[in-house]
């Protein structure tokens, strides 16, 4: 289950648009006109990608008299967090052989002559 979730957001912010719409719904919440306004492209377009940030729990819609404003739902974006934290170990200790390897590089050929003895 909780790998269909983390699938659904990925392919969500795979499309630079909704990365676009999530920046935006993070600084508040916003109708379909607000956030179409920044993109060439027509409101159905848009209802669409919103439709699929709504599939993966990344947006919710609410409806307030004629108004239906969108706003930002975290917990995905949180599961994700998490879900790459877990990785983080592994290149952690990558980015810190390197740092030794590029060190190394940088020691002068004598210098590592004289510590090995």
């Amino acid at each position: 289950m909780m790998d269909d979730r983390l699938d659904a957001t990925f392919a969500s912010l795979a499309d630079p648009t909704r990365r676009a719409i999530l920046a935006r719904l993070a600084q508040g919440e916003a109708t379909v006109n607000e956030l179409a306004e920044p993109f060439a492209m027509s409101l159905p377009a848009i209802s669409r990608h919103l439709k699929v940030l709504e599939r993966a729990g990344l947006i919710s819609r609410g409806r307030e008299a004629q108004w239906r404003p969108c706003r930002l739902e975290a917990a995905p974006l949180k599961d994700i967090a998490n879900w790459v934290d877990h990785y983080r170990r592994f290149w952690d200790a990558s980015f810190d052989r390197m740092a030794d390897y590029l060190k190394e590089l940088q020691t002068p050929k004598g210098d590592q002559d004289d510590r090995k003895n």
